[in-house]
């Protein structure tokens, strides 16, 4: 049983390694990125940013020590990309709940995202904010564009609800700009409560009620 379980996995191994060959060399750097984007994800959330080193991801990963260094030059740089990574594709599931809506649907979409991205992406979530609030002890290029980030959640947000006072959807007394400083608020708030006690806050009951209260909140008052 034993010779024959190591015979599979040779031969799992082997076909793996004709599946690469296979690649164009664009394909291969793709996938070295991703793996150790990956071993990144996890060693962030065991060690912050300051306890994770190249070498340890481009092992992790399955790689040469060096290779993470030769291809990004530096961990700064690697974080960067890590960083620009997570928010491209942050920006683009978000794009495919609220794309064309506007007023409470927009805000209501987005809310449901953040849920459904918190569910699918955790541990990238979480390695994510610790990124994000170990950046903010020193200038960096990170921080810079964590606050340009913030600055356009805060827009969309403001848009959304210029829209819906415009179209009558929302009730005409709600301040835009600082519903959506409240608004991001909440988002950045629940999330960083959630990663530190995962088990302390139920999400679904935790989105939903603010689902609710916020209609309440923007609806037209008689």
């Amino acid at each position: 049983m034993k010779e024959k379980s190591n015979l599979i996995s040779n031969r799992q191994n082997q076909d793996a390694q004709t599946t690469t060959e296979r690649m164009t060399q664009a394909e291969r750097t793709a996938l070295s990125d991703q793996r150790m984007f990956d071993a990144a994800i996890k060693l962030i959330s065991q060690h912050g940013t300051q306890g994770t080193t190249l070498k340890a991801i481009g092992e992790l990963a399955g790689y040469s020590r060096g290779l993470a260094n030769s291809r990004f030059g530096s961990k700064e740089v690697f974080l960067l990309e890590f960083f620009l990574r997570f928010d491209s594709q942050w920006k683009n599931f978000l794009g495919n709940y609220t794309e064309n809506k506007t007023g409470v649907s927009a805000v209501q979409s987005a809310i449901i995202a953040l849920k459904d991205f918190i569910s699918s992406e955790s541990k990238t979530m979480r390695a994510m904010y610790i990124l994000w609030y170990e950046s903010l002890g020193h200038k960096s290029e990170i921080r810079t564009r964590l606050a340009a980030n913030h600055l356009a959640y805060r827009k969309d947000a403001t848009r959304w609800i210029r829209e819906g006072i415009e179209s009558g959807d929302i009730d005409c007394t709600i301040n835009p700009e600082q519903f959506a400083v409240q608004f991001c608020s909440f988002i950045f708030g629940t999330v960083y409560q959630w990663l530190v006690d995962d088990k302390a806050l139920d999400l679904d009951e935790v989105f939903s009620h603010y689902e609710q209260a916020i209609i309440k909140l923007l609806s037209i008052r008689s």
